[in-house]
């Protein structure tokens, strides 16, 4: 595997942190900025809407830049946000940082999938993909977990801060080992009617639909830990870690034995994740099953979605500069929308684990859909055979 991919996950690492690390410095921002915790919470939802909006517009700006400057470009932008993120004492200043965050990490990844997978054969694909995102697990391992304690010692600013000096190192790294050629030329309209086709919106929704049964649940997984298993909030930390070890290797199982196809380990995988859900949302008054269950179901949820993720990109293959964006908007659509279903359930229940039933319904609601998609194409086979 080239080098330069795991220099794209280092910086696709710092980006993931920023992302989610949000959770733990809410009460924090909300107290410095004299805000509400709804409005210092608002800054999730903020930065999930820029990456949904900015991953398709900033692919198609940059389709046609060198890769170095728009990789280059996208890094340096994003340090300079966090930078004025951390200095700032104007709430409304903080929401625009994360918007511009948002929408330059869209498009940092967009381009960085583009970029790992034609650093590679077409049979290592799902391996480059795999690496790539390994940044985005290794962040809920690592990222997240510390930037909540470094919250707690040295205030919110201190997280931004350390993001920022964490791109540093990935930003020297591209300027020097980035491709310096340009895209080509490269259709934008062709694309974009390629990324319209049946089988890239399935890949698309299924894609979406799987990440908002996963972010459902992990976005109450705080609260699950605290109200229902009656844990301290020291221990949250360490679930939150528990999600991401699982995660990570999920992402690492996937990427070495898939490769974007509904093969039967996957479809397995698929089938036990809203059993997993179900039974988190059953267990959860037990910290032991609560781990458990946490870490199995962070690695099927992200091996499985780090699976399609390489799907929406094979089937987009006549989309090469405008795939991966496609695929980001895939994932944080789901990111967004499954808490927000959540959020409406466990709003009107008063009951956390809720979230965890929210999650089994969308994962089976996506077993459905493979099962439709499976019928349909055997059909098609029956009558091109009959046909013939």
């Amino acid at each position: 595997m080239p080098v330069f991919i795991h220099v794209l996950a280092l910086a696709v690492f710092a980006q993931g942190t920023s992302e989610f690390m949000l959770s733990g410095l809410v009460p924090g921002i909300a107290r410095d900025l004299s805000v509400s915790v709804g409005a210092a919470a608002s800054l999730t939802s903020a930065y999930a809407i820029g990456m949904i909006v900015g991953a398709p517009v900033m692919a198609a700006l940059s389709a046609r830049w060198p890769r170095r400057r728009a990789l280059a470009g996208f890094l340096t932008a994003f340090v300079i946000v966090h930078v004025i993120g951390a200095v700032t004492t104007d709430f409304a200043v903080l929401f625009g940082t994360r918007i511009v965050a948002a929408v330059v990490n869209a498009g940092f990844l967009a381009v960085a999938m583009s970029v790992a997978t034609a650093l590679v054969p077409p049979s290592r694909h799902a391996r480059a993909t795999a690496v790539l995102l390994s940044g985005v697990t290794l962040s809920c391992v690592a990222g997240v977990p510390a930037g909540a304690l470094l919250g707690d010692w040295s205030g919110w600013r201190s997280a931004f801060w350390a993001v920022a000096a964490l791109c540093l190192p990935a930003l020297a790294l591209v300027f020097h080992r980035a491709p310096a050629d340009a895209a080509g030329r490269i259709s934008i309209r062709r694309e974009a009617r390629a990324l319209g086709s049946r089988p890239v919106r399935r890949a698309m929704l299924l894609a979406a639909v799987v990440n908002g049964a996963t972010f459902a649940t992990f976005a109450y997984l705080a609260v699950i830990a605290t109200d229902i298993t009656h844990l301290p909030e020291a221990t949250v930390p360490a679930l939150l870690a528990a999600f991401g070890v699982g995660a990570f290797a999920g992402v690492t199982t996937a990427g070495r034995t898939a490769d974007g196809e509904l093969g039967r380990g996957l479809l397995l995988a698929l089938c036990a994740l809203p059993l997993g859900w179900a039974l988190l949302a059953t267990t959860s008054g037990y910290p032991a099953p609560l781990f458990l269950v946490t870490a199995l179901q962070g690695a099927l949820s992200f091996g499985i979605g780090s699976t399609l993720v390489t799907r929406v990109m094979r089937t987009a293959q006549e989309a090469p500069s405008l795939g991966g964006s496609f695929a980001t908007v895939a994932l944080n659509a789901g990111a967004f929308l499954g808490p927000l279903i959540a959020g409406a359930a466990t709003g009107t229940t008063d009951d956390y684990r809720d979230a965890a039933w929210v999650s089994a319904a969308l994962a089976a609601t996506a077993v459905a859909m493979v099962a439709v998609s499976g019928a349909a194409a055997a059909r098609a086979r029956t009558r091109a055979e009959e046909a013939g």
